[in-house]
């Protein structure tokens, strides 16, 4: 039995996503169908509908989703039908290199449904972006990409977990593994770093510092929790940092921007033997010359971190708990609430840094 369902497809890089229906085939093995209830609007999307992250037109936008599953394919018990999940995009197999050891958050064989969705009025199959798909009515995803979480979090609030939330947050508390009393600073204030600063709290640091050229994404580092905030237009936000830390920089920091010159501010503002963090993805041509000498003198280390080092499974449902308990501020990550034919002025709100997050919310059926 197939679905028609509706969602934003991008098909030439650079032109607007349009809304059109698309058709669904039942899950197979190992798969479901969800019904979307809400979906944030990332700037990953942006890339993908920019052709900055492939070639493999049409795509289908969308991967910050949750929503209820309608359908669950052979051998599926768990999730159940009507269980109320978020959606990963990011699902370990349990069996590759990195699973068998125990490092799943490093799983190189992620799963994934096969291509089952296409669009109506021509049949091409979509690709859907990060696996997901998740600016539609329906999708249909890999059964360990749904992950069941409590019913009291609201939709909205609930599809934000599945991406840049989690990945902010989890850059604090798993990939630099933020110790209380220790001091901060984000480069980058929007979705991710202000997630970073929750995560930063959430840990128990005593100063957090956010560095940014806006002054709105100032403001929101101190409404999401920072002590402190550097505006890098009035000088070198190194020594702005330094001055604020002693002289001595900070035990960790965070770079969400992808860019080197950001990169480096990152690096030169820490302590001795501190961690820095790059989130931010940088782009295919970008290049950085590193003192070599400079940098084995201040010590520490130099992480990348992937999907804030998460495991859906376990931080989906404690992130939910979190904000049920009023220890995540994920109302104030909401910037509008939208219907799906706004997404392309969300996006153009979003180029213009106007937004945090832009979420979609589907009519209940």
């Amino acid at each position: 039995m197939t679905t028609i369902g509706v969602g934003m497809v991008s098909r030439r890089a650079g032109e607007p996503a349009q809304l059109e229906e698309i058709t669904l085939q039942e899950p197979g093995p190992g798969e479901v169908l969800v019904r979307l209830l809400a979906s944030g609007i990332c700037h990953t999307d942006l890339h993908y509908k920019l052709g900055n992250i492939g070639s493999d037109f049409p795509y289908l936008l969308g991967h910050e989703g949750s929503g209820i599953v309608e359908q669950v394919g052979a051998g599926v018990t768990d999730p159940r039908m009507g269980d109320y999940v978020v959606l990963a995009w990011r699902a370990p197999c349990g069996s590759c290199r990195f699973c068998a050891i125990g490092q799943l958050n490093l799983c190189s064989a992620s799963l994934n449904a096969e291509p089952r969705m296409t669009t109506r009025k021509d049949n091409l199959t979509l690709s859907q972006a990060l696996g997901l798909g998740t600016l539609c009515s329906h999708t249909v995803i890999a059964a360990k990409q749904a992950v069941p979480v409590p019913a009291e979090c609201p939709p909205e609030q609930a599809c934000l977990l599945g991406c840049g939330v989690t990945t902010g947050v989890g850059a604090a508390l798993y990939t630099a593994a933020v110790r209380r009393g220790s001091s901060v600073a984000v480069f980058g204030c929007g979705g991710i770093g202000t997630s970073v600063i929750m995560g930063a709290k959430l840990a128990g640091a005593r100063k957090i510092i956010g560095v940014d050229i806006a002054a709105n994404k100032l403001t929101w580092a101190k409404e999401f929790g920072a002590t402190d905030v550097v505006d890098s237009n009035d000088g070198d936000p190194v020594e702005a940092i330094k001055e604020l830390t002693d002289g001595h920089g900070v035990d960790y920091s965070f770079e969400a921007v992808g860019m080197p010159e950001t990169l480096q501010q990152a690096l030169w503002c820490r302590d001795l033997a501190g961690t820095c963090t790059l989130i931010g993805v940088p782009g295919p041509s970008m290049t950085m010359e590193l003192p070599m000498l400079r940098f084995f003198g201040l010590g520490g280390a130099l992480r990348v971190s992937w999907y804030g080092d998460c495991l859906p499974s376990r931080d989906f449902p404690l992130l939910a708990n979190y904000y049920l308990q009023g220890r995540l501020d994920l109302d104030r990550v909401i910037s509008q609430v939208i219907r799906l034919e706004d997404t392309e002025a969300a996006f153009e709100a979003m180029e213009r840094g106007e937004t945090l997050r832009s979420v979609v919310r589907f009519p209940d059926a």
